[in-house]
C-alpha cells in the first residue's frame, strides 16, 4: 500500500541520533555511524523527528511501504521502553488524532494487564505535581496570561501588512507578480498567531507564503516552487519565521532544499519564535 513514511538522506545524515527521541515507535536507530528506518511497520508517518534532524537529512515522502501496525508496535518497542516511553507513546497518538491506533494501543495494554500511565485521575496528580509534557514537544499543552485590555485594544487597531492572497504555500503561483524580485517570508502557520506583532516586525515590505512542514502534504511541490521563485521569480531575500517546536525546523529543511536545486542563491534568514511570542533567535544563515 502507498502511504507516507519517513526517508533520510544518508549523505546528509551525520549520526548524530538527535532524532531517536523523537520517535517513541522505535521506528529509527543509528547503525553503523546512520540513522536508519528500521521497519516501515513502526513507522506512522506524521514526521515528529524531522523537525530534530540538524542537517535536514529527513523528510516524510509516499511510497509503497507495508502498513502500520500498532499492535506489533506496542508489543516489540512501547512496552519495553517502560511507563515513560508508554505515555509518550499514548500523548502522540492522541496528539495527532489517531483515535484508531489509540484503541488499539490501549487495547494492548488491557490484554497485558498494563495500567494506562495517562489515567485521568493520575494524570491530573502528576499535573498539579508539576510533571513536563513527555509527548511531542510542539503539541504540549500550555496555558499562559493573555493580553491586557490596552494591549488588546492596540493589536486590534494595528495595520496589516498583508499585500496579496492567497499565501499558502499550495496555493500561491511562484511566479505572481506579488513575488517578482520581493523579498520573501516564509512563516510557519502558527507564527503569526504566537507573536501579536508580527505584522509589523516580519510582514511588512514583504510577499509571504505560510506552510506547516509537519502536517501538510506534497512538500516535494513546496521544494519546486520555492526553487522557482529563487530562479524565476529572483526573489530578493528569504526570511524563515519558524515556532521553536522541533517539528517546525522542517521548514528550514525546504529552503535548504529549494537552495540546492535553484541556480541563484539569495541570502537568507531564519528567525525562530517562542510560544508566548517571543524572538528567540534570528540570525542570516
Amino acid at each position: 500500500m502507498k502511504r507516507r513514511i519517513v526517508e533520510i538522506d544518508e549523505g546528509r545524515c551525520n549520526g548524530c541520533g538527535d532524532c531517536i527521541p523523537g520517535c517513541p515507535e522505535g521506528a529509527l536507530q543509528v547503525i553503523d555511524g546512520k540513522a536508519r528506518l528500521v521497519s516501515d511497520l513502526f513507522c506512522d508517518g506524521l514526521g515528529a523527528c524531522i523537525g530534530a534532524c540538524p542537517q535536514g537529512a529527513m523528510t516524510v515522502r509516499e511510497r509503497e511501504a507495508e502498513p502500520y501496525d500498532e499492535r506489533r508496535v506496542m508489543e516489540e518497542s512501547i512496552i519495553r521502553g517502560g511507563r515513560s516511553v508508554i505515555a509518550a507513546h499514548l500523548r502522540h497518538l492522541t496528539e495527532h488524532g489517531e483515535q484508531g491506533y489509540l484503541r488499539e494501543a490501549l487495547a494492548v495494554l488491557e490484554e497485558k494487564g498494563i495500567e494506562n500511565p495517562l489515567d485521568e485521575t493520575k494524570r491530573k496528580n502528576r499535573a498539579k505535581q508539576g510533571e513536563t509534557h513527555g509527548g511531542c514537544p510542539g503539541s504540549a499543552a500550555m496555558r499562559f496570561g493573555g493580553q491586557n485590555d490596552a494591549i488588546r485594544q492596540e493589536a486590534a487597531s494595528a495595520k496589516s501588512e498583508l499585500t496579496h492572497w492567497p499565501v499558502q504555500l499550495h496555493l500561491v503561483t511562484p511566479l505572481a507578480p506579488c513575488y517578482h524580485g520581493a523579498d520573501l517570508l516564509l512563516a510557519a502557520d502558527c507564527a503569526a498567531f504566537a507573536m501579536g506583532g508580527f505584522h509589523s516586525a516580519y510582514m511588512k515590505g514583504k510577499s509571504i507564503a505560510i506552510a506547516c512542514p509537519k502536517l501538510d502534504s506534497g512538500i516535494d511541490r513546496y521544494v519546486a516552487k520555492l526553487t522557482a521563485m529563487i530562479d524565476m521569480a529572483k526573489v530578493n531575500t528569504i526570511t524563515v519565521a519558524i515556532m521553536e517546536v522541533p517539528c517546525c525546523g522542517g521548514l528550514m529543511t525546504i529552503v535548504r532544499q529549494a537552495q540546492e536545486k535553484a541556480s541563484r542563491k539569495v541570502p537568507v534568514k531564519k528567525v525562530v519564535i517562542g510560544v508566548r511570542g517571543e524572538v528567540l533567535d534570528e540570525e542570516w544563515i
